[in-house]
């Protein structure tokens, strides 16, 4: 970030109605990233009753667009660095919408699961390059500006979304049903691609950039595999061809490890996973992601099948969680250089009590879980808005943004293993009642936070001081 914001000293400064507008082809672009990694926790029910697919395409769903946005976000990043972050961003939202198009006219389970591929895919050649976009466009002395729309513009983001996502499948426009919620992104993701055509500054690249594209291939294999058997056999079925695909995956994750110690430009350099700090948060930020995440998707299911609720009431009952999230990442901002580690304690705390209540609860209306979402929302919150600023606490400057490019890809990994996981657990218990199935699925993720915990001694006390956006 600091090379970045010392980069745009040295561009033409734009006027201020281009910059702007140019800030909000980027907001753009994020909030339609983020609408559609959450807009599957409220539709899935109701894609599987019309495609079929069962509980299999409800874990994909959310799963494998977050694969795919994880596996090439570091990647994603580079491409820009080396042919430039303009053309990637056109090319990535373009390839965004259409894909959009594809989920929302799908035919069947398999044609919307691999649409949903593409569409993180492209997703990661776009949102890579939105800083690096701001950088060269913004004054050093204003860019602080820019950056604090952020946090506002997504958490109305978070909570916005998932009700916009509802009312529409609620609505069911013209005998479309949940289709509006991926069609829609023709329009907004139109507009975006209009804007940014006509808006960003061009620029060259740097040829000499290496990407490292055997080891996202392996790093995908290896993901599908694992992902893809735990599905398989998340109905009880554990037989030869879910073995063989975590078999499978096991081994090409080896393959990534050790092309991780030979390449020339590895997704995560070796120095980082040699630093304690950096290498407990990543481990802390895998299990907790993955938990929550999880957490996200069998509180949505429970509200439809267990509570009985439409896409729309679903999402309006989830409104304190994602309250809960926005509120507490606000205040964490502001206090995670007082606070340090501490504030990542309090959140993984705030999350087993919102989970213990939650499990207390449930089963006794709509109503009584307010308070429990609530509480585990401000924790979550509280995790989402510390444990990576703090995991990069004692990284050498000149590796702060891969650092960063790299926990990013690692959350976005963690929720695609956490989505599959937590709702194998939730589907695979469902015969005894769905009280049952989210009290097993609580108890998964409470296990899951609690082996944080003593992870948090190994974490860096402190965040890094951020003297260029703050003193903006």
């Amino acid at each position: 970030m600091t090379q970045i914001l010392r980069n745009a000293r040295d561009e033409p400064r734009l006027p201020v109605r281009t910059r702007w507008a140019v800030l909000a082809v980027v907001l753009a672009a994020d909030v339609l990233d983020l609408l559609d990694a959450t807009i599957t926790n409220i539709a899935a029910p109701t894609i599987t009753r019309d495609l079929g697919g069962g509980p299999g395409l409800v874990q994909w769903l959310g799963a494998s667009y977050a694969l795919a946005l994880g596996v090439l976000l570091v990647p994603g990043g580079r491409l820009g660095d080396k042919y430039g972050r303009r053309r990637l961003f056109l090319l990535g939202l373009a390839g965004f919408v259409a894909a959009s198009l594809a989920c929302g006219l799908a035919p069947d389970p398999a044609a919307l699961v691999v649409a949903r591929l593409v569409q993180g895919a492209f997703g990661a050649l776009v949102i890579p390059q939105g800083f690096g976009i701001l950088g060269a466009t913004w004054p050093r002395e204003q860019i602080g500006k820019a950056f604090s729309l952020f946090g506002p513009v997504m958490g109305l983001s978070a909570v916005g979304g998932p009700i916009l996502a509802g009312l529409l499948v609620d609505a069911d426009l013209a005998g479309l049903g949940w289709r509006p919620m991926f069609l829609i992104n023709l329009l907004l993701g139109g507009a975006a691609l209009l804007a940014a055509a006509r808006l960003l500054p061009r620029d060259t690249g740097d040829p000499s950039v290496s990407v490292d594209g055997p080891g996202s291939a392996l790093l995908a294999g290896a993901l599908l595999g694992l992902l893809g058997g735990l599905i398989d056999g998340s109905g009880g079925d554990w037989g030869a061809r879910p073995l063989a695909l975590l078999l499978a995956g096991l081994a090409l994750f080896a393959a990534f490890c050790h092309r991780q110690r030979t390449a020339p430009e590895p997704l995560i350099r070796p120095t980082l996973l040699r630093n304690r700090g950096f290498t407990s948060g990543l481990i802390l930020g895998v299990l907790a992601f993955a938990a929550v995440a999880g957490l996200l998707y069998v509180v949505s299911l429970y509200f439809q099948r267990g509570l009985g609720r439409s896409p729309a009431g679903t999402a309006l009952g989830l409104i304190p969680l994602s309250a809960g999230i926005v509120v507490a990442a606000i205040a964490c901002h502001r206090l995670i250089h007082r606070h340090g580690r501490r504030l990542v304690v309090a959140g993984l705390l705030l999350i087993l009590a919102g989970c213990g209540c939650l499990a207390l609860l449930a089963g006794r209306g709509t109503w009584a879980l307010v308070p429990p979402l609530l509480l585990t929302g401000l924790g979550m919150g509280t995790c989402f808005g510390t444990v990576y600023d703090v995991t990069i606490g004692d990284i050498a400057p000149e590796e702060a943004g891969s650092a960063s490019g790299s926990l990013n890809a690692v959350q976005q990994l963690a929720n695609a293993i956490g989505a599959a996981a937590v709702t194998t657990v939730y589907f695979g218990t469902a015969d005894g009642g769905e009280t049952h199935a989210l009290h097993t699925s609580l108890a998964v993720v409470t296990a899951t936070v609690a082996v944080c915990l003593p992870l948090v001694r190994l974490l860096p006390r402190e965040a890094p001081a951020r003297h260029d956006t703050q003193n903006a």
